[in-house]
């Protein structure tokens, strides 16, 4: 089961975090830029393979974020191909951030598209918005093939409350989509009693996912919002059960833009791109394990 491969892939690394690959131009070091020619495309797959490789040995997972690479064209695509690729075959997980949402033979083929074909994931990102028939497709290849899903319940932009705090009779919506979350998991629990179906909890609302985690206890979380968008190991310790497990946290422009720390970043050469990365993601990994130990655990202890 995927949520079996996560935990031992966490586990065997003593690092819950996930490295987020959203190839912003940017981001891209200018001497990826200048060694292409211009071609765009070709650099952020070797940006995405350097990062990759500088921390292939620390993280369990990378989450490849669609929409960055759907804005470059058609090549953007194969870059996303690419760097999916590679990340497996380095050995790391793959969570494509894709956010699907829709029913019957559209959602299947979605599911063919990133599960199955060209797009091949070990994960993806679901809206729950149209309700079970636009999950169902999805949860079939998790039984049979071993894939996940995370679906989203508390996203970690600023307005999410207009829609997931509203109220459903004597809760809220995003606490009503966790028990459906739950429930729609409950078939696929694995040795560590954690199911393939998980959630994307935002790490921005801190009280709220305590509260889902409650909720959720079997429920693998996927926990945007760390770095660039404010959160940091506190706001996300309550992610963990008291085995210091069950949830996964991302970062995607602090790691990718780490080299940008360096005095003259215009400068920066491949093995000062992939040190820095590898600090960085050094520097998260103990922040967040130090503040689950804060919190009457550690994670390494544990592992």
């Amino acid at each position: 089961m995927f949520a079996d491969r996560l935990i031992k892939s966490i586990k065997k690394k003593g690092n819950p975090s996930v490295m987020g690959l959203d190839p912003r131009p940017g981001l891209i070091p200018q001497f990826l830029r200048d060694s292409f020619g211009g071609d765009l495309c070709q650099a952020v797959f070797e940006f995405n393979k350097a990062l990759i490789d500088a921390v292939a040995d620390l993280v369990p997972a990378v989450k490849l974020q669609i929409a960055f690479y759907e804005a470059l064209g058609l090549e953007g695509l194969r870059a996303y191909h690419r760097t999916a690729h590679y990340a497996r075959e380095r050995g790391l997980l793959v969570i494509g951030d894709v956010k699907r949402g829709d029913i019957s033979s559209t959602a299947e083929a979605y599911r063919d598209a990133h599960f199955h074909g060209y797009f091949q994931c070990d994960a993806v990102t679901l809206n729950p918005f149209l309700g079970y028939d636009s999950i169902e497709p999805f949860l079939k290849s998790c039984i049979e093939g071993g894939k996940g899903v995370f679906i989203l319940v508390k996203t970690s932009n600023p307005s999410s409350g207009e829609l997931q705090n509203l109220k459903v009779g004597d809760e809220y919506l995003f606490q009503y989509l966790g028990r459906k979350v739950a429930d729609w998991g409950r078939d696929l629990i694995g040795e560590y009693g954690y199911s393939s179906v998980g959630a994307v909890v935002g790490a921005t609302f801190p009280g709220e996912l305590e509260d889902l985690r409650n909720i959720m206890p079997h429920t693998p979380l996927l926990v945007p919002g760390y770095g660039a968008q404010g959160a940091g190991g506190t706001a996300v310790a309550n992610a963990f059960d008291d085995n210091g497990l069950g949830a996964v946290v991302n970062s995607s422009r602090a790691l990718m833009g780490a080299y940008k720390l360096a005095e003259k970043p215009e400068y920066i050469t491949a093995q000062q791109l992939k040190r820095y990365t590898r600090d960085e993601v050094l520097r998260m990994r103990d922040d967040i394990t130090g503040a689950i130990k804060n919190r009457g655990m550690d994670i390494r202890e544990k592992f």
